[in-house]
């Protein structure tokens, strides 16, 4: 009778390899882009009451000085472990979207032409980002199991990672 003790999940081989290639992702120009631009979008959503001109809008004002410093925070992140900020990504995504819809909703009537430009222009901007960090992974993550798919055909069954 063997006794043995159980790998930790984070040892696991398969986890191991994930790591990896997500390492490999963020350090791709796209990846390290999406990232800047993210956190420079971030960064204009939370200053646009006072660069723009509405901070008598004081909703809107909390609304973006708060989602704009998370947006940079969510995605600042995104570069260098992108293997545990990857729902981060789809977080940001979604305060694009809030951030587009914001001038409607918040309390007050906030709803002029200077904050529904900033608001759709800065929210779509970061709406596209956050969906460029997601497919970014997402095209490789889907790419290296095509591969790794492929290569477990050609050895009949036992590549890496599986067969008996």
């Amino acid at each position: 009778m063997s006794t043995q003790i159980p790998m930790g999940m984070e040892h696991h081989p398969d986890i191991v390899e994930l790591r990896e290639h997500y390492e490999r992702v963020t350090a791709t120009p796209t990846a390290q882009g999406v990232e800047a631009l993210a956190v420079l979008a971030g960064l204009f959503l939370a200053i646009s009451p006072w660069v723009v001109g509405f901070t008598n809008f004081s909703t809107l004002t909390v609304n973006n000085l708060v989602l704009g410093l998370a947006f940079a925070a969510l995605m600042g992140g995104y570069g260098t472990a992108y293997e545990r900020t990857h729902a981060r990504a789809w977080a940001a995504t979604l305060i694009g979207v809030w951030c587009m819809i914001a001038p409607w909703v918040v309390s007050g009537n906030v709803d002029i032409r200077r904050t529904i430009t900033t608001n759709l222009i800065t929210g779509g901007i970061m709406l596209l980002l956050g969906l460029a960090a997601i497919s970014t992974a997402s095209m490789k993550a889907n790419g290296a199991a095509m591969r790794r798919a492929s290569s477990d055909r050609a050895t009949g069954g036992r590549g890496s990672g599986g067969g008996t």
